[in-house]
């Protein structure tokens, strides 16, 4: 290497599923040499659905005219902008104001990063949760931040025990990171949950980011931050369209919040890139629209990968909620969920995520994506069955 590269990358190394698709490109390679069946993937919370109709034909519409090929607004168009914010109101009953508390992402997992560059200072401490979005940690690691982990627990229902927060030493606390309905447990939030956050990020004078992109998926009750007292005071909130309209690798996502706050996020934001693509956020703004059935039928699609899902686990011998929310199952396994993993990969060609990559408390567990046809998931119990 002709340079060394700088210390900050040191902290971190290569995202687990980058280096896991590797491997199993590899063993794939290996099988079909071998004349078997490629590796079931059931890591990754890719949704495999189409996008609305109506968003794919605005792409198409959009594309072909003249002028919109250009370098796009720092802050997204008006029309994107006050999309978001009709849909906040219309299924969280939350106002945000399109002008001011409302900002464009690239996708949310790039809201991670820009909020902790545009608010961590070398040193100073970040709340991240055990398990937890493997992101919030790298993302501190890398702006050289202080990272403090707070343990959630199935005994607590996955939800933070306050009195061990109150316990911590947060001095120097400056983001708590929070995410419901939660990734990997699928616990929902509730608006008591919420309000008991704020008023703790009011009293110690800290962010809090709640990451919300699963508040639409198998969750009859989609809640915002917002709606807690006071939340503007201390709050941002990142969603996206990549899960509740299957539109993941389009890459569009907010970040919202009062304008003071989300005007620090524009600051990082407005020296890393040039606007996004406008057919797409014109796309966007068509997927916004969407009403009560778009999510009906989504969510009727994914209860029955659940419930098929539920039937791998029982399988194994996992304990797990059979009413959870989001795009995954999770289940605990007797003895650590690495070599449960290991030996259905290696054994049965089916990858299903172990636990610990969410963090210490994840050891014990297993984590199933709901983004698998049924057939697929059928499949993936037949091979599992055949091992056992």
């Amino acid at each position: 290497m002709i340079v060394t590269p700088a210390d900050r990358t040191l902290s971190v190394q290569e995202y687990y599923f980058s280096r896991k698709l590797k491997e199993i490109d590899s063993l794939n390679r290996d099988r079909l040499s071998r004349g078997e069946d490629p590796i079931i993937n059931l890591g990754i919370g890719a949704p495999d659905g189409m996008p609305p109709t109506q968003a794919i034909d605005t792409l198409i519409k959009e594309t072909v005219k003249s002028g919109v090929h250009a370098y796009q607004s720092y802050i997204g168009t008006p029309e994107l902008r006050e999309a978001f914010s009709k849909w906040y109101e219309r299924y969280y009953g939350v106002h945000l104001d399109p002008n001011g508390e409302i900002q464009p992402l690239v996708g949310s997992k790039e809201g991670i990063l820009l909020i902790s560059l545009a608010f961590v200072n070398k040193g100073d401490k970040v709340l991240v949760p055990d398990p937890g979005y493997p992101t919030y940690t790298s993302a501190s690691r890398m702006v050289e931040a202080e990272i403090l982990t707070y343990d959630l627990r199935e005994e607590n229902g996955w939800y933070p025990d306050f009195d061990a927060l109150e316990r911590m030493d947060l001095d120097g606390v400056k983001i708590m990171w929070v995410n419901y309905p939660h990734m990997p447990t699928g616990a929902s939030a509730s608006k008591e949950l919420y309000q008991r956050l704020v008023d703790f990020a009011l009293r110690h004078r800290i962010l809090l980011v709640n990451d919300n992109p699963y508040s639409f998926i198998l969750n009859d009750n989609p809640l915002s931050i917002f709606s807690a007292q006071g939340a503007k005071e201390c709050c941002l909130e990142l969603n996206s369209l990549s899960k509740a309209h299957n539109m993941s690798g389009w890459r569009i996502g907010m970040v919202g919040g009062d304008a003071s706050l989300v005007g620090e996020v524009l600051k990082v934001k407005s020296q890393m890139d040039s606007g996004m693509f406008r057919p797409m956020q014109m796309a966007a703004v068509a997927a916004l629209s969407q009403g009560p059935e778009w999510f009906e039928a989504l969510n009727a699609e994914y209860r029955t990968r659940r419930e098929m899902a539920g039937s791998i686990f029982d399988a194994i011998g996992a304990t797990y909620d059979h009413s959870s929310s989001g795009l995954f199952l999770w289940g605990r396994v007797d003895g650590k969920g690495e070599d449960v993993s290991d030996r259905f990969l290696y054994n049965a060609g089916v990858f299903i995520t172990p636990g610990f990559i969410f963090g210490r408390n994840g050891e014990n567990y297993v984590r199933i994506s709901l983004c698998a046809k049924p057939q697929v998931l059928q499949c993936a119990l037949e091979k599992i069955e055949k091992v056992l």
